[in-house]
């Protein structure tokens, strides 16, 4: 072949691989287009069914939040005897219980807000503890005295997360 017939037969391919270039450009373009609304609308149903899950643990962690705030708590549970040591031991057994419960619901809400609620329910343990270390506090009921004497300066524990959950589930819309 001469370099005349190699020179023909470029101009004669150029306008062909450039359509070629072309058309493989918009292809790929569209179809990289279709594979992100694909992702989107699978996405988007995705959400439309797991946002009544979220909200779900979000409402099951307030309840637990609620059910576990020391003032609901020293009246719902009445104690099994006058040791101070047995009632304070149940008040924890029950906030215990009650965590054991919803340790599933974690997966639906972030990270940051089942710190908060973890964190809650310790700072609920620790201030029975603190209410129980008295000496001066003989019985059940002088502790529950305590622990409700405690509350009425400062708020719950279980506040702080319940905020953190209402500011969060605003979020979601």
């Amino acid at each position: 072949m001469t370099s005349d017939n190699i020179l023909q037969l470029f101009i004669t391919l150029l306008p062909t691989l450039i359509v070629a270039a072309i058309a493989y450009y918009f292809f790929k373009g569209f179809t990289d287009n279709l594979s992100l609304q694909r992702r989107f609308s699978l996405k988007q149903d995705l959400q439309k069914e797991a946002l009544p899950l979220r909200l779900q643990a979000y409402e099951r962690m307030a309840l637990f939040l609620e059910r576990i705030s020391p003032n609901k708590l020293v009246v719902r549970l009445n104690p099994n005897s006058s040791n101070k040591e047995s009632y304070e031991s149940l008040l924890i057994a029950n906030i215990e219980q009650e965590f054991q419960h919803n340790l599933a619901q974690q997966i639906y809400i972030s990270d940051e807000c089942w710190n908060v609620i973890n964190a809650s329910k310790n700072a609920t343990i620790q201030l029975i503890r603190k209410s129980s270390l008295s000496d001066k506090i003989d019985s059940a009921d002088k502790l529950r005295e305590v622990i409700l004497t405690n509350l009425m300066d400062k708020p719950a524990p279980s506040s702080a997360g319940l905020s953190f959950i209402r500011k969060e589930v605003s979020e979601l819309w």
